[in-house]
């Protein structure tokens, strides 16, 4: 048979239905709330390559270096070819459709969704999810041929290199087709039913008006709750500014975005019945599978639908563990104490730091107290406050009652690299001054004794933060990237997705100019240095946004590289030959990054987005977008934008909106500089330089208000964005995004919700 229905689907058979398949099967089975569906097997798929012949060239076409983007691209589009080129045989069109009928209960203009399913997507120990294609309210007409589509998604070129990184034989690995009928939701999101980090008994709710597809692919930010699974009280409920939603055309039949209606864009999405009966099925999917899950759900004329349920892969077995425990009620206390009694654990809060600091207690409940800390000491306190920050330097560990994921004391530890559980509750009362203990920044844990396990963690796991569930804001918080290597740090943060990737220390890092690395290695192989770079942050953070500056290194910086010799000698290189001036200058050179960019758009890397900077008006604006579409980008389906760095450019923003920007970001250092007349690379005046100088907010305001005005986006990715002042100011007038240093990261978050909160309570009073 070429088709299954779900209610015949159990979870060990991963192999016929795939990952997908599989979970909704057994989430069918478990009496859960699931739409009615089918599944095209992966059997129907392997016959159809098998029997048109067509499998050994499929397999041979995609037997390639991953790391070679032209050998990836060309594989792609010959697996494509092959699988859309061959009809599906005519027995297994009329099942499928057959099926369809059913779901559809015989009204051939029913909508489905046509889901992936690969056989090696949502296991225990490896994700897939976004690595094959899904279509969202499918008729009748154009079924087969959006199975086909799902079937050939296999071989995508992520596919392609994400399959290849994770050591998964692409012969291996089947795909089968969900067929679903469509919940036309009026709000969805996602659940983790256990905290995704620490595993802790708290469910995290993130809701969104409309389809879930908003939610999933970061377009919106949704409403936030937390849930203790304990008392079943929400602990927090934040409320986002819900600008867009996904929703099913009643025309057409397309899943389209639309702008949210202007009184349900700040409403809250959940009301607390809601909530309490999406608890109720997290807890029941989390117990039939025996851990904690991370699900998508919908709710559509007051009922709640189950969508899609696959494990939470980033908590470790020893976390799964404790937050069952904890879980179980009476029983867990009962153990921790006993433990607590045995001279083993003592207490137990959130892994704020990773790493493992043994030393004597430091009760510090005042100021004056912090004097008493010496090297290797562990600070045990209520909370964390800026003025400890000396002593915390000192520490060896932290230890606080109270605070998250995101408090003062878990930011600072992790920039420090010290060790911390916060959120313990009682360890102030609990701990006795200069006592013994170990504690465990990754588990949770704090114990009696001060002595170190040889277990000790590598030094780029010691800079790596843990990943929290971030506070959730209207305004979204991106995060700036120097070089690729940074980027798994980088989206450690949580952030929105990536407000600045500098090309320029790709080409920096090769130790030639542009101009001598092609005389001695190929144009072809500059521009793969830069896809590989690119490629490589693109897809830590998939499908958040990655934006991709263009080349701006200054004739000094290139002057030290091979081959710098012939750059021009400039007085004030920051005033000089740099940005965009230079690419328009140069456009035999600009081309190449183009091309990268072209070639990224080929491969599946949607969520890349081009920014060029130091513009001034809109000519440079207009000339660039020319050359665009020269190297085969379309700007009308692409994300693009310009850095608003001197006055002119700020002055000339509805000018160059006019030609088409999705976005303008401001890049504070340059827009102060030449606001003020400050080199900020010359001591002399280094005191002058002030980013929050009257004027230069003047011109971000005024360039924030026209942006808005004109529909284009806002963003800044200066140093100055990490600064709270200036957050505070960003976020009142409104801008879109602010993008900040991996380790401001936490702390942009947290103002900018608090700012939020501010005006939220503002205009209701």
């Amino acid at each position: 048979m070429a088709v299954v229905w779900l209610d015949d689907v159990r979870a060990d058979d991963l192999g016929t239905v795939g990952g997908k398949g599989a979970s909704l099967g057994e989430l069918t089975s478990a009496g859960l709330p699931v739409p009615t569906g089918f599944v095209v097997t992966a059997g129907t798929y392997r016959s159809f390559i098998e029997d048109a012949g067509i499998d050994e060239e499929l397999f041979d076409a995609v037997d390639v270096d991953h790391e070679d983007s032209a050998a990836l691209k060309e594989a792609h589009e010959r697996a494509h070819e092959l699988i859309m080129e061959t009809p599906v045989p005519e027995s297994v069109g009329e099942e499928i459709l057959a099926a369809y009928d059913e779901v559809g209960e015989s009204d051939d203009e029913a909508f489905v969704a046509v889901r992936s399913s690969a056989t090696a997507e949502d296991l225990p120990d490896a994700s897939f999810a976004g690595q094959q294609e899904t279509f969202l309210n499918v008729q009748k007409d154009d079924l087969i041929h959006r199975v086909k589509e799902c079937w050939a998604s296999l071989f995508s070129q992520r596919a392609i290199y994400y399959r290849n990184r994770k050591g998964f034989p692409h012969h291996e690995v089947d795909i089968a087709v969900v067929v679903q009928e469509m919940v036309d939701a009026e709000k969805s999101g996602v659940m983790f039913t256990s905290h995704p980090s620490t595993g802790e008994p708290r469910i995290i709710i993130e809701a969104a008006w409309g389809l879930g597809e908003a939610v999933v692919s970061g377009s919106v930010s949704p409403d936030n709750y937390v849930v203790d699974r304990d008392s079943g009280e929400v602990e927090t409920a934040t409320v986002a500014d819900k600008k867009v939603m996904m929703v099913k055309d009643s025309e057409t039949g397309e899943t389209v975005e639309r702008d949210v209606e202007d009184d349900k864009r700040s409403a809250r999405v959940l009301d607390e019945d809601e909530i309490a009966r999406l608890v109720e099925l997290g807890e029941r999917v989390e117990d039939h599978y025996g851990e904690p899950q991370d699900v998508e759900w919908a709710i559509y004329e007051g009922d709640v639908y189950m969508l899609q349920s696959r494990p939470i892969t980033t908590i470790s077995d020893d976390e799964k563990n404790a937050a069952t425990q904890e879980a179980a009620g009476d029983g867990g206390a009962e153990s921790e104490q006993m433990a607590a009694k045995s001279g083993d654990m003592l207490l137990r809060g959130l892994g704020a730091s990773p790493g493992i600091a043994a030393g004597n207690a430091r009760i510090v409940t005042k100021l004056d107290h912090l004097d008493q800390v010496s090297d290797g000491d562990i600070i045990v306190t209520e909370m964390t406050m800026p003025d400890m920050v000396p002593a915390m330097k000192r520490a060896s560990g932290i230890v606080t009652d109270e605070g998250g994921m995101t408090s003062h004391a878990a930011i600072v530890s992790r920039e420090l690299g010290v060790p911390a559980v916060v959120g313990t509750g009682s360890a102030t009362r609990e701990i006795d001054e200069g006592q013994p203990i170990t504690i465990d920044g990754d588990k949770g844990s704090v114990s009696e004794g001060a002595e170190l396990k040889e277990e000790q963690r590598e030094p780029i796991e010691e800079a790596r933060p843990k990943t929290p569930v971030k506070p959730m804001t209207a305004t979204e918080v991106k995060v700036n990237v120097s070089i690729p290597e940074a980027a798994e740090r980088a989206a450690a943060t949580g952030a929105d997705g990536v407000g600045l990737l500098r090309i320029e220390h790709m080409v920096l890092s090769l130790g030639k100019t542009p101009q001598k690395y092609i005389a001695d290695n190929g144009e072809r192989a500059y521009v793969e240095e830069l896809v590989e770079g690119i490629r490589g942050v693109a897809e830590e953070f998939y499908p958040r946004p990655v934006r991709v500056r263009s080349l701006d290194a200054p004739t000094d910086e290139f002057r030290q590289l091979e081959g710098g010799e012939d750059e021009p000698r400039e007085h004030n290189p920051m005033l000089g030959y740099r940005g965009i001036r230079r690419s328009l200058d140069k456009p035999e050179l600009f081309k190449h990054e183009l091309e990268a960019f072209r070639r990224l758009f080929e491969m599946g890397y949607d969520n890349v987005e081009m920014m060029f900077p130091l513009v001034n008006d809109a000519e440079d604006v207009l000339r660039t977008k020319e050359l665009m579409q020269g190297a085969g980008i379309d700007p009308e389906k692409r994300e693009w934008g310009v850095m608003i760095e001197t006055p002119a450019s700020a002055l000339s923003v509805e000018e160059m909106a006019d030609a088409g920007l999705d976005f303008v970001s401001f890049g504070t250092n340059d827009l102060t500089q030449y606001t003020l007349a400050v080199d900020r690379n010359n001591e002399n005046v280094a005191g002058r330089f002030d980013e929050l100088h009257p004027a230069v907010l003047k011109l971000i305001g005024d360039t924030i208000e026209t942006c808005r005005e004109v529909g284009v986006k806002t963003s800044i990715c200066g140093q100055a964005a990490s600064k709270p002042q200036m957050v505070q100011f960003l976020v009142n007038e409104g801008i879109s995004s602010i993008s900040a240093n991996i380790d401001a990261v936490r702390d942009v978050q947290h103002e900018v919700k608090r700012v939020e909160q501010r005006l939220i309570l503002d205009d209701v009073r």
